[in-house]
This record gives structure tokens, C-alpha cells and sequence, in this order.
């Protein structure tokens, strides 16, 4: 009987110490594994950094070389409503100076009637005997704004020289004006393609701090140092 008894302790102590162990691995095992907390601005942060898209920059060297090209630099900038600006202002200077052109042309062949041009003719140069005379008339050729229809109008050799004249110094200040125009486009390009390089955003970063030493004090003061951080 007392046999039986000893065997049922010994049985009851191992069941016992079976179990704490077991305990223990399992305690281990649940304190090893690492805690995430997966709360609502975690997820809604990675959500942002997953849709967060690189932002565009142009490059000021590439604007500059298509700008070479009327309104290519400001399309490849993006600034799609440059463009039709400076073609129109590219293109008016460019039939400014055709329409001044046309209009000195045909006061040139005016004025070029006035005088003996067959090199074979000895008086090769000199003004014809009928139009010596100061009041002496040729017809000159008028074209309108289009240049679909032209007509002839009568005028002196004095009135042709300053007609003349007046077109060709036009003609010249309209090839000096589309000249600016085209080297300002290309400036316009280059100055926009940097400005679109810098972060023009309000995120300031603002960092408060304490500081000891004050400028116009001797001793040590207490007091607020603030530093921002402008990106």
C-alpha cells in the first residue's frame, strides 16, 4: 500500500513540473515576437508615401537648346499658354518685316524709273530727259495690308526718295524688334526652367530650443532660441 502511495506522489510532482516548463517555453516564444502597431496613421501614412509621385523638374539646359526653335522651350516647360504668345509676337515681327520690305521694293523701282540703268547706253545713269523736270510724276505701285490687290498712284522723285527711306529705316527697326523678341523667348525659357527648380512650398520647419548666452547680456540668461528651416 505504501507503495502506491509513493508511486502516485512521484507521478503527481513530474506532471506538475512538465507543465511549468512548458509554461515557460511558451512565455518565451510570445515575449521574442516582435509588437507592430498597426493603428490608422500608419496606414494612412503608407498609403501616401505609395501615391506620393516624383514631382516633374525641366531641365534649364534642354529649355535653352529648344527654345532655339520659337515657343519649343516654353511647350517642353510646360507653360503651355506662353507658346501661342510667342508666336504671335515672333510671327507679327516676321510679316512686319515683309510688309516693310514689299513697301521699300516698290518705291525702290520707283525711284530706280527716274534715271537710265542700261549699262550699254552711254548716258548710263543719268535721269531721263523727260523727268528732269522737278514736278515730273511716275507711277508708283501701292499693295494693301494682304498684298492681294495693289494699285498705282502718281508721285514725285522727291516724294518716292522719302516714301523710300521711310520703309527702309521700318524694315530695319522690324528686323531689330523680331530679333529681341526671338532672344527674349530663349532667355524666358531658360530664367522659367530654373524657377520651376526651387521648392516654392510653405513647409517651413520651425525648431524651438533653449539658449543661455544672449547677445547684448554679460551673464548667462535663460531664453528661446527659434530656427527655421527653410527648404
Amino acid at each position: 500500500m505504501k507503495n502506491w502511495v509513493l508511486l502516485g506522489l512521484i507521478l503527481l510532482v513530474s506532471g506538475r513540473i512538465a507543465a511549468q516548463t512548458e509554461g515557460k517555453k511558451d512565455s518565451l516564444k510570445i515575449e521574442n515576437l516582435p509588437s507592430v502597431p498597426l493603428d490608422s496613421a500608419t496606414l494612412a501614412q503608407a498609403d501616401t508615401l505609395k501615391n506620393v509621385k516624383k514631382k516633374w523638374m525641366p531641365v534649364p539646359k534642354t529649355a535653352t537648346r529648344l527654345a532655339l526653335i520659337p515657343g519649343a522651350g516654353q511647350l517642353y516647360n510646360r507653360d503651355y499658354w506662353k507658346a501661342p504668345i510667342v508666336y504671335l509676337a515672333f510671327g507679327g515681327g516676321l510679316y512686319t518685316y515683309y510688309l516693310n520690305t514689299i513697301k521699300y521694293n516698290d518705291f525702290l523701282s520707283a525711284y530706280k524709273s527716274f534715271y537710265i540703268l542700261d549699262k550699254n547706253s552711254p548716258d548710263y545713269g543719268n535721269k531721263k530727259k523727260e523727268l528732269q523736270s522737278a514736278d515730273a510724276r511716275v507711277p508708283v505701285r501701292v499693295r494693301n495690308l494682304l498684298n492681294t490687290s495693289s494699285e498705282y498712284v502718281d508721285a514725285t522723285e522727291d516724294q518716292i526718295i522719302r516714301q523710300k527711306n521711310y520703309w527702309r529705316r521700318n524694315r530695319g527697326f522690324a528686323l531689330i524688334v523680331t530679333g529681341l523678341i526671338y532672344t527674349l523667348s530663349i532667355i524666358e525659357a531658360n530664367v522659367a526652367a530654373h524657377l520651376k527648380t526651387f521648392d516654392l512650398s510653405d513647409d517651413l520647419t520651425l525648431n524651438v530650443s533653449p539658449k543661455l548666452n544672449q547677445p547684448s547680456m554679460t551673464t548667462p540668461t535663460p531664453g528661446v532660441r527659434l530656427v527655421f528651416n527653410i527648404k
